[in-house]
């Protein structure tokens, strides 16, 4: 059995080396010709699965290690009978983390806090629901919209996106579509960051076209909205400097970046393949994780300050900033390198472990300040 992968998927030669000819290329060689006598591929979202891809192969898998699958033509794989699999909600804690970890480093910036404040999130699946929980855990007055999620259920929570545009904060968790009726293509265009509050903040973690750049750069210069935070960019690799530069933090596309979610993709795709194959199960995942190096975090003194306590510890387990400065020296690239140098901070990346991983050693019991930190997922000890 041949199965041809992008070299960047972690684990993938533990998990799928044992089970035939593996083929590792970087995304862009995976190619017409590279697929030929393939049973299967296994891909991220830079590599375009169609028709034009698998023409002529002998593929009979094909498995994305990414929550989205816009770069995927689910219904040519269909009408073939070709397998597939992608890995919805691996990495859902690792983005939520993220979202957090950019409004606590915000808040300290502009020396205030989160509890009592209005965050409204937009997309309430795998990832929006954890921002969710997290967002009430932390006393955050949350809207939730979801028009898919509303029509289904019926559920009054889920708000006309019109009635979130007064929240202090706007964070995006939704899939990108074209067209119908609830297409998110440049679902915030020009009239919808108008109509935010002056002075708030946008979020997006989910796909660069979700966010119209032009508008959102027009918004932050006339100060329409007073910031955003952008992990997704339109045009990607080729982001726009400018809108770069107007952002409050700015990462390369990396907020689902966890090692705890790239074990869960590649563990997704793996059990796919080996049911699709009837194939004995044998790579044990588990293994695949090690210890951070803060796994553990003693704190000396308790404060009477629980969000403050939970933001500097969440600080200690993930430096965002440190990925923005990363980012931010794209600027000074050659126009012509610049795609380039996106992607290797993406293919490149250092993985970061999820705060599930860290234990919290408390000098006495605290039982505000320990629901808080379980809320994250800490392990808390005395």
């Amino acid at each position: 059995m041949k199965i041809v992968a992008d070299r960047n998927i972690p684990f993938v030669d533990s998990a799928f080396g044992p089970l035939g000819e593996l083929v590792k290329l970087d995304s862009h060689a995976i190619d017409n010709l590279a697929v030929q006598h393939a049973d299967a591929v296994i891909v991220r979202s830079e590599a375009k699965v169609d028709k034009k891809l698998l023409a002529g192969s002998e593929v009979g898998f094909v498995g994305t290690a990414t929550i989205g699958t816009d770069h995927v033509d689910t219904e040519f794989l269909h009408n073939q009978g070709i397998g597939f699999a992608s890995a919805p909600g691996s990495n859902a804690n690792a983005v939520a983390e993220y979202v957090f970890t950019a409004l606590f480093t915000l808040a300290r910036r502009n020396e205030s806090v989160l509890k009592g404040r209005t965050l409204g999130v937009v997309g309430v699946g795998n990832i929006g629901s954890k921002v969710v929980k997290l967002g009430e855990k932390l006393g955050m007055n949350v809207l939730q919209n979801d028009p898919p999620l509303a029509k289904i259920t019926g559920d009054e929570r889920f708000l006309p996106l019109d009635d979130l545009m007064q929240a202090d904060f706007i964070t995006i968790h939704v899939p990108f579509t074209v067209g119908g009726t609830d297409s998110t293509f440049h679902l915030f265009d020009e009239k919808r960051l108008s109509a935010m509050k002056p002075g708030s903040v946008v979020i997006n973690s989910s796909r660069g076209g979700v966010v119209e750049t032009d508008a959102l750069k027009s918004a932050l210069s006339r100060g329409t909205i007073g910031a955003c935070v952008l992990d997704v960019w339109e045009n990607e690799p080729e982001i726009d400097i400018d809108i770069l530069s107007l952002s409050a933090i700015a990462t390369p596309h990396i907020a689902g970046y966890s090692i705890d979610g790239k074990v869960n993709a590649t563990k997704m795709i793996y059990q796919a393949f080996c049911k699709r194959f009837n194939l004995p199960q044998t790579w044990d995942a588990g293994t695949a994780i090690s210890q951070p190096e803060n796994a553990v975090i003693s704190l000396e003194k308790i404060s009477t300050d629980v969000e403050d306590i939970v933001a500097r510890v969440v600080k200690q387990c993930y430096q965002i900033e440190s990925d923005d400065e990363s980012l931010r020296k794209i600027a000074s690239v050659p126009k012509e390198e610049r795609g380039l140098y996106f992607k290797n901070l993406r293919g490149n990346y250092r993985f970061r472990y999820e705060f599930s991983n860290t234990t919290v050693v408390l000098p006495a019991r605290d039982e505000s300040l320990s629901d808080l930190l379980a809320a994250f997922r800490f392990k808390i000890h005395y």
